[in-house]
């Protein structure tokens, strides 16, 4: 009988063609039928269809694993060669959900950090700020220490000079040429700013304080010099002892990037809020207690926001206390020249210089923003003794140096003894007017203040003022006048002070001819508060 050969689609069709093509299945059926003959003939009918099937699907697997992958057409690959990146980028299949970028935990415990009333007020003030001619009724500034009163002078002087030195290509040769203001500098400031400024911190303290040039390293404003001196003087988790009530940023300045603590050292209206040496010994102890390790004494002399002065008895003390503790000292001076009235400031660079003690304990912060009206220049200074800090500090100012430009300008500034000497006693002059006619104001409102020598504020008693004797009735009044009153002044509980009801009120911000329109808007206020006394 002659057997016809199947077509091609029948192969394709059939059940032979699973594992491969259809010669694979023509000898997969030449294995399995003489076996399943066997199998009958020995084992029976069961057996005998089990192990051929058994058979045939191994050997369907085995060819399924060996057999080679077609290869794709070339006119497919040709078309994914030639698509556009950007397009083909769209193709590509999504790996997994999208998820948000992440910051640090440093930064985000800056981010939800909520603001102090110091900061939400200077915030207002920007959004709205008074101007007696274009917006007469917007935020008076009495918040930020800030003198104003003898900008008019440093503007004279810029005006004047500033031109020729910039057409001249800022000097003929040295540090004030073309070169020296457009090659790099060294990061902690020129030799010649920093011989400007020690002559500079000389005159503003009027005592025979001689600074050495060499010991300074300048920064890029004060809160850099203080950030680099917590970071050259505690490891993170240690803390510095800083006497309340204090200047609000310390929290910032002292803390955010060096991982610092800082201990609060109460000082109260009893002692006209002066800083006493036992206060210290029991929040050093308290801070011991807490498993904090203390590496130093943080005070600023003017105080702010009070404004008074440290005595030479009180430096000494001090200077005894960090010996005996073997801690350091940070003297924050930056309202050294804006003394007025006839109390006598004490440089702790005067008690070191002329006692035999130890200078490796001590470090001075100074800066250009307060004493000279010029904030926005950004000249900070570190004054210490202690090599080890002065080399690390050295490098640590490569990240906030100080512009070449502004350094020449400021030199030249500097370096003009008739107008520093004018400048000095003009600005004292001006602050001692100011400050009496301010408080006078507020003392017809039934406003006291502390007894003030220095800086740019007064340090206003408003406790018959507030509803409650609390944070809380201090924040209310604080509200009212920010957002009634619409005058920016900062809490006492900014400055961590521990008595509810004082207010720092910041007189250099004004002109003589705004001190009536503010005392009428604080009026209005008083007269809607109901004393709890």
């Amino acid at each position: 009988m002659t057997r016809s050969r199947p077509s091609e689609s029948d192969e394709d069709s059939g059940p032979t063609t699973t594992g491969g093509g259809g010669g694979r299945g023509r000898t997969e059926m030449r294995v399995i039928v003489p076996l399943q003959g066997v199998v009958q003939g020995r084992g029976g009918l069961v057996l005998g269809s089990v192990i051929p099937c058994a058979l045939f699907y191994l050997l369907q697997l085995y060819f399924k694993r060996h057999r080679s992958e077609p290869t794709p057409p070339p006119q497919k690959l040709t078309e994914v060669s030639e698509l556009n990146r950007s397009l083909s980028r769209t193709h590509l299949p999504a790996r997994g959900s999208s998820a948000p970028a992440c910051v640090s935990t440093r930064a985000n415990s800056i981010v939800k950090s909520s603001d102090s009333p110091f900061y939400v007020g200077l915030k207002r003030v920007s959004e709205d700020p008074y101007d007696e001619l274009s917006n007469p009724e917007g935020v008076i500034q009495l918040g930020l220490a800030e003198n104003k009163l003898s900008l008019d002078l440093a503007r004279d002087w810029l005006a004047e000079n500033a031109k020729d030195w910039i057409l001249s290509g800022g000097g003929s040769s040295g540090p004030l040429s073309m070169g020296g203001i457009a090659n790099y500098q060294a990061s902690d400031g020129l030799v010649e700013l920093k011989v400007a400024v020690a002559g500079f911190m000389s005159q503003v303290m009027e005592r025979s304080i001689s600074f050495n040039p060499s010991q300074i390293v300048l920064t890029a404003g004060a809160a850099p010099a203080i950030e680099i001196l917590s970071f050259c003087l505690a490891d993170t988790g240690n803390a510095f002892l800083v006497p309340t009530p204090y200047y609000p940023s310390f929290d910032r300045d002292l803390k955010w990037r060096t991982g610092v603590e800082i201990i609060p050292v109460p000082c109260r209206s009893a002692d006209n809020f002066n800083l006493s040496i036992s206060a210290l010994d029991l929040a050093f102890d308290q801070g011991k207690k807490r498993g904090l390790k203390v590496r130093g004494i943080v005070i600023s002399n003017p105080s702010n926001p009070v404004g008074n002065l440290l005595n030479r008895e009180t430096i000494y003390s001090l200077v005894d206390f960090a010996r005996e503790k073997n801690i350091h000292i940070i003297s924050n001076e930056m309202f050294a020249g804006s003394t007025h009235g006839s109390e006598e400031f004490v440089s702790m660079a005067e008690i070191i210089d002329s006692e035999d003690l130890d200078r490796d304990r001590v470090h001075i912060v100074y800066g250009l923003s307060k004493d000279l009206c010029l904030p926005r220049f950004k000249v900070g200074v570190i004054y210490s003794s202690n090599e080890n800090v002065l080399a690390a500090a050295k490098k640590l100012s490569r990240f906030s140096s100080i512009s070449a430009p502004t350094q020449c300008l400021v030199i030249s500034m500097l370096s003009d003894i008739r107008f520093i000497q004018k400048f000095i006693q003009t600005n004292r002059e001006r602050l001692q007017r100011m400050y009496t006619k301010f408080v006078a104001g507020l003392k017809q409102l039934g406003i006291e203040c502390m007894r003030s020598s220095g800086g740019f504020y007064c340090w206003a008693d408003m406790r018959g003022l507030i509803r409650s004797y609390s944070e809380k009735g201090e924040l209310e009044l604080w509200n009212k006048l920010l957002n009634i009153a619409k005058i920016n002044v900062t809490p006492g509980s900014s400055c961590h002070c521990i008595e509810p009801g004082w207010f720092r009120c910041c007189f250099t911000t004004l002109t003589e001819k705004d001190i009536p329109v503010v005392m009428e808007r604080i009026r209005k206020v008083s007269e809607t508060c109901i004393s709890p006394r």
